[in-house]
């Protein structure tokens, strides 16, 4: 064999040797973006789903710690982009690139608004309302009850008409009652409005009531007269503070807007990543080929 055939045939073997390193880097890379992507798929896939355990959480403690589960599974999102994008760029997967980015548009306005839903979230505003209506309005609408049935008991000229008085001063606080469910449920501003109206005017049948009992009862039953008044004082203290959890809404507007608005912006990342995952797979039956 000559010598320029020799030189010739190291050439090439060197070559090829060199092709064979870069095609196994490029193998590599290729690799690790897929796994990439894949890791970062599920990483989208956990965030959504402890958002929305947040959001039907039934319990304050539940509520923040899948809140905090959310946000750390966004965090794993961010960083899998941040160990995503350098390999794309290093095999200059100008498609893939593009696919990335615009998944990164779309996550912003996902994580923009899934803030603001953890955010009312934990608030639960409506669950606090709810439990103060069935504890503390509860006992203060039967600690009510029980003033009165002192004063129906008592020994008056009128007991007939005591016994009437107090009866419908009982069934407004009642009727209050029994609207603070619909209230807290409620999302409509002028819908809460006129529960509102229909409270203020059951109350005020309570007090027209109970401001007719003193000159019903005898002078030794009156003090019972003042403790009933007390009782629906605080009702309407506790009924108060319902109404004004009820009409923060947190709960029933992070519910809305998760059924709403984030089921505008879930598919769009979703169909991002899928894309991206099969251009990375196309790329990798083209690779699987060529090294065939």
């Amino acid at each position: 064999m000559s010598m320029t055939r020799v030189l010739a045939a190291v050439l090439i073997a060197a070559t090829a040797a060199g092709c064979g390193g870069d095609t196994n880097a490029a193998f590599k890379e290729l690799s690790d973006a897929r796994n990439a992507a894949g890791d970062l798929q599920v990483a989208f896939i956990k965030a959504t789903d402890a958002a929305n355990r947040a959001v039907m959480a039934q319990a304050d403690a539940a509520s923040v710690a899948y809140a905090s589960e959310a946000n750390a599974e966004k965090q794993d999102v961010r960083r899998g982009i941040d160990r995503i994008r350098p390999l794309l760029d290093a095999l200059h997967y100008d498609e893939e690139a593009r696919i990335l980015r615009e998944f990164e548009s779309r996550f912003a306005a996902y994580d923009k608004l899934d803030r603001q839903i953890l955010d009312l979230a934990v608030e639960n505003s409506n669950l606090t309302a709810q439990r103060l209506s069935f504890d503390a309005g509860q006992s203060a609408a039967d600690a009510f009850r029980d003033a009165l049935q002192t004063l129906a008991a008592g020994h008056a000229a009128d007991a007939w008409r005591v016994k009437a008085t107090t009866a419908a001063a009982l069934a407004a606080v009642r009727e209050i009652q029994v609207m603070q469910a619909p209230h807290i449920a409620d999302l409509d501003d002028a819908s809460m409005t006129r529960i509102e109206a229909r409270m203020a005017a059951a109350e005020k049948i309570a007090r027209d009531a109970l401001a007719s009992l003193p000159a019903l009862v005898d002078t030794r039953t009156r003090p019972a007269v003042e403790t009933a008044t007390a009782s629906l004082n605080r009702f309407v203290e506790v009924n108060a503070r319902i109404v004004a959890l009820s009409r923060r809404n947190t709960n029933v507007r992070s519910i809305a807007l998760s059924l709403d608005q984030k089921q505008q912006v879930i598919p769009p990342c979703r169909q991002s990543l899928q894309a991206l995952r099969e251009a990375l797979d196309r790329r990798g039956h083209r690779q699987g080929r060529w090294g065939a």
